[in-house]
């Protein structure tokens, strides 16, 4: 029979064991963690910040909560002479549980508004910004680069250092668009174009994904985000302009209506009409 001491030992090393084994699986695979493009350093910086000042406020807590415990625990000798379990009125206790809360709030709200405003618009850069227009469908992702006049499913390409303007609408069930190395994410719903700025630090393959669930397909609504030099860019470009065939009416509605899922596809150039974009009317741009 183990004595208590040994019991409460055990129960230590076993739950810090598993908390071990728990925390293994984070690093390299958490993509919010390594950003590669100042979107998603921003908001990597917002996530460090609110980390560190809930670990403060964590450490700080079960610190007093400890000293709490040893201090006017039931075993001391002469506890109950200088323990009064109902004091009340003590104006300065009451004061300082009150303010610090708001001061923790306002430490939290201040640089989370600021960044949330500050991704409205597009990140700096010395070179002109392209848009992609982006519709999800069941169980697909289909893009269109209006300025090339040409269109991908379930595969991107972006040109690195160079922002990118995604507006975002869906054609099937609400659905969110998500590239966690380049930024956040923001929904996909019939109807409504959101509007949503990322950008590449510099050449790459980036996992995005649908982050919303929207059916049994759901799990493969995932593409890869090539993210290639400005030359490499242009030369993908004149690549799919001179190879690859144009996008017919009657294969664009089935792409869009065919409730399945699709192999990744590249047309020369689509129908203006098949699908509904360049609403732009969510965010002002």
């Amino acid at each position: 029979m183990l004595s208590p001491k040994k019991r409460r030992g055990l129960t230590f090393a076993a739950l810090s064991a598993v908390s071990m084994l728990m925390l293994s699986g984070c690093g390299s695979q958490i993509a919010v963690l390594h950003p590669e493009g100042p979107v998603a350093q921003k908001e990597f910086n917002l996530i460090v910040w609110s980390f560190v000042l809930m670990a403060f406020v964590g450490i700080v807590v079960f610190g007093l909560f400890a000293y709490m415990l040893i201090k006017y625990r039931a075993s001391r000798p002469g506890i109950e002479k200088t323990y009064d379990p109902n004091i009340e009125g003590n104006t300065k206790l009451e004061v300082t549980w009150t303010v610090i809360p708001v001061l923790i709030v306002i430490a939290l709200a201040i640089p989370t508004v600021q960044t949330t405003y500050a991704l409205k618009d597009p990140p700096a850069s010395a070179h002109d910004p392209i848009e992609v227009d982006v519709t999800s469908a069941d169980w697909k992702w289909i893009f269109q680069y209006p300025a090339q006049h040409i269109e991908t499913v379930n595969y991107l390409v972006i040109p690195a250092g160079v922002p990118v303007k995604f507006m975002l609408t869906s054609v099937g069930p609400m659905n969110t668009f998500w590239v966690p190395e380049l930024g956040g994410m923001e929904f996909t719903m019939p109807g409504a174009d959101l509007g949503l700025w990322l950008e590449a630090d510099k050449p790459g393959v980036y996992l995005g994904r649908g982050a919303n669930f929207s059916g049994k397909g759901f799990a493969h609504m995932q593409f890869n985000v090539y993210s290639k030099t400005q030359t490499q860019f242009n030369q993908w470009v004149s690549t799919v302009k001179s190879k690859y065939p144009a996008l017919t009416m009657n294969e664009a509605t089935y792409l869009v209506k065919h409730q399945g899922l699709s192999p990744i596809m590249t047309f020369s150039s689509y129908p203006a009409a098949s699908v509904a974009q360049n609403q732009n009317t969510q965010m002002g741009m």
